[in-house]
């Protein structure tokens, strides 16, 4: 399983989300500072879900690297949130 479909996986399991994408943008990194052979260092998540609605922002973003777990979210150099109810 690649890291963007623990990502898909993970989020889905916690949050039963409306919508979400998780889009790889690895490739518009290369050369630079965490940028790993594999091509799995950097994604953007766009999610949109129930279980958000009345968190803050900060709250919004805890919730997701929890859902995520320390391994993963360890493994990836940069993560980019859009996260909506």
């Amino acid at each position: 399983m690649t890291r963007q479909e623990e990502i898909r996986a993970a989020l889905e399991a916690a949050f039963a989300p409306r919508s979400l994408a998780v889009i790889n943008e690895s490739h518009s990194h290369a050369g630079h500072a965490g940028h790993d052979a594999a091509g799995e260092s950097h994604f953007r998540v766009q999610i949109a879900a129930d279980a958000f609605r009345g968190m803050s922002r900060v709250a919004r973003h805890r919730a997701v690297h929890a859902a995520l777990g320390k391994e993963l979210v360890g493994a990836i150099h940069a993560l980019a949130l859009e996260i909506s109810d």
